[in-house]
């Protein structure tokens, strides 16, 4: 009579690459709430972006609420 013996291989915790991409999308989300004033739009509207401030104007409730002063 054979017998066979099963090898179970688990793994716990988190991938150190997900651990990365997310601190990734905080710090870049971070910018973009906190201390965007153009910048993000300057890249392709030149100088008016620093004055249009879309992104500003578009989370400027959420910065208050999260603690950041803006004017």
């Amino acid at each position: 009579m054979s017998q066979s013996r099963q090898i179970n291989l688990s793994k716990s915790g988190v991938p150190v690459i997900a651990i990365v991409a997310l601190a990734i999308i905080f710090a870049v989300g971070l910018f973009v709430v906190g201390f965007d004033q153009g910048h993000i739009f300057s890249i392709a509207f030149g100088e008016q972006a620093f004055e249009d401030q879309f992104i500003h104007e578009l989370t400027h409730d959420m910065r208050h609420a999260a603690g950041f002063p803006c004017h």
